[in-house]
């Protein structure tokens, strides 16, 4: 992710926190975590004013939503506690949270989290290199030596191609001698570590999802559209209050148990489709990151489909 879309996307984190404390604020005592905001402050100050209204206009517009799912945030039911608005830590979403924005209540001890995106759907930009085990990283099956075997000499040839300062267009045959084995290196292995250890399916979207259940929120400008998406694959959201039921229901949603297809996309020589059971699908894409060729690349890995019980809700922009 380049540098601009890295603030739009902390300052869209900061729109949603000056949107949801007016709201909570007109039913009950708000505390801001001003060290934790700090970040995204600075990235909201530096954007236009014009792009700061329509973050404000797409924070606004799921606001109502994430109301009518998690009641506790509003409900005054007798605890004089304060709602805590927080951003978490990149070293948080390093450890497993990748939750954004978090709503909490510390007398109940109670908490939820957004993860928030602006104008894209990826779910993980997950590098690969020389040294880069991404199966003890990713679902805790270290990768073999036929993974290793193939991608060492690869990541080596790049290299020596960054010490000579050579720049990834100038590089005509990158897509066959690099994306192409790479990817089919990436699925041999993945399939292997499948028939070795079945369970690797529901550690692979955890690791992609987090460890904690969250609502990932997307802010679409050109539909002028904000998506907001339940992933509850623990059960942490939609908690009734003592005197508000949620309006909107978010049902648990099924973890995938099963691999039925993983192959290159058609007609592409750089991703590689994912097709699990209980309706999830991922594309795994690999790119590279930089102007100068590097002994590293990065895969952006994108939904294709998730299970019928996670909610989406498309809110329109007013």
């Amino acid at each position: 992710m380049s540098s601009r879309s890295n603030d739009q996307g902390r300052a869209f984190e900061y729109a949603c926190i000056i949107e949801l404390k007016d709201k909570i604020e007109e039913h009950r005592p708000v505390v801001l975590d001003e060290n934790s905001v700090s970040a995204s402050k600075r990235a909201w100050e530096i954007q236009s004013e014009e792009l700061q209204q329509t973050l404000l206009r797409a924070a606004d517009a799921f606001i109502d939503t994430l109301f009518s799912a998690e009641p506790l945030i509003l409900e005054c039911d007798g605890d004089d506690d304060d709602v805590v608005l927080s951003i978490n830590k990149d070293s948080d979403a390093e450890g497993g949270d990748v939750r954004d924005v978090v709503i909490e209540r510390k007398s109940i001890r109670w908490d939820i989290g957004l993860s928030m995106k602006h104008n894209h759907f990826a779910a993980k930009h997950s590098r690969l290199s020389s040294s880069i085990d991404f199966g003890s990283k990713w679902y805790n099956v270290p990768c073999a030596d036929s993974y290793w075997d193939v991608v060492k000499p690869i990541f080596e040839r790049l290299r020596g191609l960054k010490k000579e300062s050579v720049a990834w267009h100038d590089m005509p045959d990158k897509e066959n001698s690099v994306y192409e084995p790479i990817v089919l290196a990436f699925i041999n292995e993945l399939n292997r570590a499948y028939n070795a250890d079945s369970t690797i399916t529901e550690r692979l979207i955890s690791y992609l999802l987090g460890i904690r259940d969250f609502y990932k929120v997307v802010a679409i400008d050109k539909k002028q559209i904000t998506e907001f998406q339940s992933f509850n694959l623990r059960g942490e959201l939609n908690t009734d209050g003592k005197k508000t039921k949620a309006a909107l229901i978010i049902p648990k949603a099924d973890l995938p148990t099963e691999i039925i297809s993983l192959r290159f996309k058609p007609n592409s020589k750089s991703t590689a489709e994912l097709y699990l059971n209980n309706g999830w699908s991922l594309s795994f894409r690999i790119h590279n990151a930089s102007t100068i060729v590097e002994p590293s690349l990065k895969f952006d890995i994108q939904f294709l489909g998730v299970p019928a019980n996670i909610i989406t809700v498309n809110c329109m922009w007013k």
